[in-house]
């Protein structure tokens, strides 16, 4: 299986983006996983809302294969426990050959993008910013790996 993660927007500060690079390093070890990166919409505040969503959306689509299983990180999604995810994780490792996440911009996907999606997954109820959900998606990623291969990252 192969995983991709896809965010709207470059990643700020330097501490998010070594906190990220790590991570997606220590991934290395149980999957391939590559980070594409959508530029923000230029002019954002001038587009409204819904255009930055659309424009965003359609950048998003143009990413996606027919075949990739696509899940929405959305603050509706589904929230699992680490160790939900995890089997979660498992099942989708043994089905899926492309499996796709997706961040998106501050106000969340077009419609095109939601109907598009397979699935969505919330990490909190809470709202975290965009730089910090990047950070918490990986480290969750990268535990729940470690939980599937039963190694002493995660403690119950």
């Amino acid at each position: 299986m192969k995983a991709t993660l896809i965010m709207v927007g470059k990643t700020d500060g330097g501490a998010y983006e070594s906190l990220l690079d790590d991570y997606v390093g220590r991934l290395g070890h149980y999957v391939r996983l590559d980070v594409l990166t959508i530029p923000s919409v230029r002019n954002a505040k001038s587009l409204g809302i819904d255009v930055q969503k659309r424009k965003e959306g359609e950048a998003i689509l143009g990413l996606l294969s027919e075949k990739d299983v696509v899940v929405l990180l959305d603050e509706c999604g589904k929230e699992r426990s680490s160790v939900e995810f995890a089997r979660w994780l498992e099942g989708k490792c043994l089905n899926a050959r492309n499996l796709v996440f997706v961040i998106g911009g501050p106000y969340g996907f077009s419609k095109d993008v939601y109907d598009r999606g397979d699935e969505r997954i919330s990490l909190s109820r809470m709202t975290f910013s965009h730089q910090m959900v990047r950070v918490i998606f990986a480290e969750q990623l990268y535990r729940a790996f470690t939980i599937m291969r039963g190694e002493g990252y995660h403690h119950e």
